[in-house]
């Protein structure tokens, strides 16, 4: 069973995030800059929310609103679910699956050190299964012939 610690450990990129009144223009360049999807609201050092390029399409882009004005703060997903260093990544697909969320900021002693994504799941899911194969695969041709 694959922990978020072994999963975030090799990405070491840091955390990606702006604060609750940067622009929604910023995140979206912070978002294609850091060839992201959803970055981290910290103000304070404190997780305050999650945002999405989705939540900049459907709640800034499409109502025709100015993403230069408008604040992180108005969409923002408040309180986003957070997982810890010793869950394990079947756990983090259960809450994204029940949820319907596709990133789950990572907390450690109240501290932000990463963000778990559904990519990184299904990353691990098939190294796993390449990994089993490789094992049948040997065994089958060790004891075949």
């Amino acid at each position: 069973m694959t922990t978020v610690k072994q999963c975030i450990d090799p990405k070491s990129t840091g955390v990606i995030s702006v604060r609750s009144s940067d622009s929604t223009e910023d995140a979206l360049k912070l978002m294609r800059d850091k060839r992201v999807r959803a970055i981290l609201v910290i103000d304070d050092e404190q997780l305050v929310g999650i945002v999405s390029q989705g939540d900049c399409a459907i709640k800034v882009l499409l109502p025709h609103r100015d993403p230069k004005l408008t604040p992180i703060s108005d969409i923002m997903s408040s309180n986003p679910f957070t997982v810890s260093l010793s869950n394990s990544l079947d756990e983090c697909m259960a809450i994204m699956v029940h949820k319907h969320i596709r990133h789950l900021p990572v907390i450690e002693q109240k501290k932000v050190i990463g963000v778990v994504s559904i990519g990184d799941i299904v990353k691990n899911v098939i190294e796993l299964q390449n990994s089993q194969i490789k094992f049948l695969e040997t065994y089958i041709k060790g004891h075949g012939n």
